[in-house]
């Protein structure tokens, strides 16, 4: 099987930005360790040069396609995670929920996570606040596909907020409810805007709509 081209949105001396595909791993876990985006990411700039480095600056869950940032230097690396939140001014979603949303709305609560590393919200303060907005597209076949910005970047954010309004993301198996119409987790970071670290200049990052969110 021929090995996928490395999908490349934007590069410059100090960023690299890549579009994820769906079912696969951000970094390597302790069940695998090649084959990851990381892994990729790596081999292609250690091919320009064997000192060229690299350093991930935020992960998606591994069902979850599109826009992945890398730092190729350390100094990088720190200041984009410390001022996340400042410098990626926009993160925008798309996904494909079960049952039909009207209307826009946003959802706040505080995650935690259980021992078997489940995430939930509660609303007690002793977990990390995360803050979810959405808003319906289009929706037809009692599915809705919704356009979500997030305020904060926790892990599986979206997938348990979309759980907790009753409208799970299609095809999730961790959060969902057994429904697998696309044979994939109908999630994708498809936008960011984000302030460079260095020049201070505001980039725009899009990455191309699958099919399956272009046919709802």
């Amino acid at each position: 099987m021929k090995k996928k081209k490395l999908d490349i949105i934007y590069e410059d001396k100090e960023l690299l930005v890549v579009n994820k595909p769906a079912k696969q791993l951000t970094i390597a876990t302790n069940k695998q360790e090649n084959n990851t985006l990381y892994h990729e990411v790596y081999e292609y700039v250690h091919q320009k040069h064997k000192k060229n480095r690299i350093f991930i600056v935020h992960r998606l869950d591994r069902d979850t396609s599109g826009i992945v940032v890398f730092a190729k230097n350390e100094k990088i690396k720190h200041l984009l995670q410390e001022h996340w939140n400042e410098l990626a001014v926009t993160r925008e979603y798309m996904a494909i929920v079960d049952g039909v949303i009207k209307e826009k709305g946003i959802i706040k609560s505080y995650l935690k996570e259980t021992k078997t590393l489940r995430t939930y919200s509660t609303t007690k303060k002793d977990g990390k606040l995360a803050i979810t907005e959405y808003e319906p597209i289009t929706y037809h076949h009692n599915q809705t596909l919704l356009k979500i910005h997030i305020k904060t970047g926790r892990k599986n954010q979206i997938r348990v907020h979309m759980q907790d309004l009753g409208h799970p993301i299609l095809g999730d198996k961790k959060y969902g409810n057994g429904k697998d119409p696309f044979h994939r987790m109908a999630l994708i970071a498809n936008k960011l805007e984000l302030i460079h670290p260095v020049t201070h200049q505001k980039l725009v990052f899009e990455t191309r709509l699958p099919k399956i969110f272009q046919n709802n």
